[in-house]
């Protein structure tokens, strides 16, 4: 099949000090059915020997670009769209891995979909720990089409299983890079403004979650949680129901952290904003009992809320 430049793929690849897991994760782009790509790996200023594990591939479509300094996730993800040749953009992750047919079955659904189709992203396999046991996702309500209504209530789109349209970034910019979580729902809610997403319903990327990282990113991910309900406050307060959702996990983790006080109060901002949640009724009793049973209940939802983020 001879193929043209618009269906070129750039897959952006950022990476921090993860040259042990690189070399996989390129792989597994690499052994894609589909050849027509560019990869772009933006080594974020590491300390190990990065450079060295991508240029060891010698494949021309492989292109290396180093921070000064170290700048994050979402800057590095810029530095790469910026230099894009594709038309679509697609994201991996230096610690997970695709399965072969997943461009190939990206590009058909962009072919055969509406003009409008700006995103889309597919099921995936989820490793925990060191178990090595593939987990399957929870099942997320998945939706596509008009997306915007249920993205402003929750993400479901892991970022490595994503291709987005070229012209959407043209459209309502890129990745917000004053979030250090939840970059990507950020993402998808301003492009579900105006675009369709499409949904592949078969698990066709790997990722991988350390459980010793869910503790460290509470804070931040309480932080992301109030700048994104801030920014998207307009429409999500239009809608209550969401925003009751916000405001009830934003107190369930600032309970968790030990500001029981902060996190009651978002509690009441919840009951007032959406008073319909059982769950929400029975959080408020046991954050007025105190910190110890409370964790005990909070501790089953909190990785709940936090593996949404991918």
């Amino acid at each position: 099949m001879n193929l043209t430049n618009d269906l070129l793929v750039s897959v952006i690849l950022p990476t921090y000090n993860r040259a042990h897991l690189l070399r996989r994760s390129i792989q597994s782009i690499l052994d894609q059915t589909y050849q027509e790509f560019e990869i772009i790996v933006v080594d974020d200023c590491s300390s190990d020997s990065t450079e060295e594990v991508v240029k060891s591939f010698h494949d021309e479509r492989i292109r290396y670009i180093r921070n000064e300094k170290h700048m994050g996730a979402p800057f590095s993800r810029n530095v790469g769209i910026r230099v894009a040749r594709g038309e679509y953009i697609a994201f991996q992750d230096s610690d997970d891995i695709w399965l072969p047919r997943k461009l190939a079955k990206q590009i058909n659904a962009f072919k055969n979909g509406p003009k409008e189709l700006g995103v889309v992203y597919t099921s995936f396999w989820r490793i925990e720990g060191n178990k090595g046991i593939c987990i399957p996702q929870p099942n997320f309500k998945r939706s596509e089409g008009d997306v915007h209504e249920i993205l402003l209530e929750t993400n479901f789109i892991g970022t490595p299983t994503a291709i987005v349209k070229k012209e959407c970034f043209e459209k309502v910019g890129m990745f917000d890079e004053k979030l250090l979580r939840l970059q990507d729902w950020d993402l998808w809610i301003r492009i579900s403004k105006y675009y369709h997403f499409k949904h592949i319903n078969e698990p066709l990327a790997i990722c991988y979650l350390q459980h010793d990282s869910i503790s460290r990113n509470i804070n931040a991910y309480i932080q992301a949680l109030k700048y994104i309900v801030e920014k998207h406050f307009e429409e999500m307060s239009k809608r209550p129901k969401a925003l009751g959702r916000h405001y009830y996990e934003i107190g369930a983790l600032l309970c968790l952290s030990g500001k029981m006080r902060e996190g009651k109060s978002y509690f009441f901002k919840a009951v007032k904003t959406y008073p319909f949640r059982i769950k929400l009724l029975f959080s408020i009793v046991f954050s007025l009992i105190g910190q110890k049973m409370f964790n005990k209940v909070a501790a089953i939802y909190l990785s709940k809320i936090l593996k949404r983020e991918l």
